[in-house]
C-alpha cells in the first residue's frame, strides 16, 4: 500500500483486466472463453459471458439493506421489504471482524482516494503515519466508497473482484466494482444498513 500511495492514478494495469471488469466476468473467463486472442490488440473480436444488465431505474431505490455474515451477501430492499438487488460480498474477516447491528450511510463517493490510517495496523502495511492512495478502480476500495457509521466502515468495491464472498475485508463490506456502483445508484443517505449476524 505505500508504494501505491506515490503512483498518479491506480488504473487498469492491462487491457485483459479492463475487460473483465467491464464484461462483469473474471480475467481466467475471459481468457478460456478466447483461446490464443490477443487482447491488447485494437479490432479483435472475443466472446464475453452475457451476464444481463441490471438497470438502475429511480423507481427501485433501496429503504433498507441487509449484509447477512453467514452467506456473504448484501441484500438491497424496497419500502415493501421485497428484494430489489443482491450481490455477493466479502463481510469483515477473523483479524478485523464487520460490525453487528444497524448503521446507516453517511456519504456515497464516487472515485474515492483512500486514506490508511495506522492505527488500523493491516498485515503487510508498515507505516506510522497516514497516507492517500490516488482514485482508480485498482484503488483498495475500488471505484465507490459507501460510508456508513462508525469509524472507518463502508460498503465499496475492490481491485481483487475473485475474493469477493469470501471474508477478507479489513471490517468492511466488499463488492465487485461494478456490483458497488449499481448500489450507489440505488441507496442515499440516511439508508439502514443491519447486519444480519445468524
Amino acid at each position: 500500500m505505500e508504494e501505491q500511495a506515490d503512483l498518479d492514478a491506480l488504473s487498469y494495469t492491462s487491457p485483459l483486466e479492463l475487460l473483465g471488469e467491464g464484461f462483469h466476468m473474471s480475467q481466467s473467463l475471459l481468457k478460456a472463453l478466447n483461446p490464443n486472442k490477443s487482447f491488447d490488440q485494437a479490432g479483435t473480436a472475443i466472446s464475453v459471458a452475457n451476464v444481463g444488465g441490471i438497470s438502475s431505474d429511480d423507481s427501485r431505490k433501496g429503504t433498507k439493506i441487509e449484509i447477512d455474515k453467514q452467506s456473504h451477501d448484501l441484500r438491497a430492499l424496497d419500502g415493501d421489504g421485497k428484494l430489489i438487488a443482491f450481490y455477493p460480498a466479502s463481510v469483515g474477516s477473523e483479524e478485523k471482524p464487520a460490525p453487528s447491528g444497524t448503521l446507516k450511510v453517511t456519504k456515497i463517493s464516487k472515485d474515492p482516494t483512500y486514506t490508511y490510517n495506522p492505527k488500523c495496523h493491516f498485515k503487510g502495511v508498515h507505516a506510522a503515519t497516514k497516507f492517500t492512495i490516488k482514485p482508480g478502480p485498482n484503488n483498495p476500495v475500488g471505484v465507490v466508497w459507501i460510508a456508513l457509521t462508525g469509524e472507518g466502515c463502508g460498503i465499496h468495491g475492490t481491485p481483487d473482484p475473485d475474493k469477493v464472498g469470501k471474508t477478507a475485508s479489513h471490517g468492511c463490506i466488499r463488492l465487485t466494482n461494478w456490483d458497488a456502483m449499481d448500489l450507489s445508484t440505488r441507496v442515499e443517505k440516511g439508508t439502514p444498513v443491519t447486519f444480519l449476524d445468524e
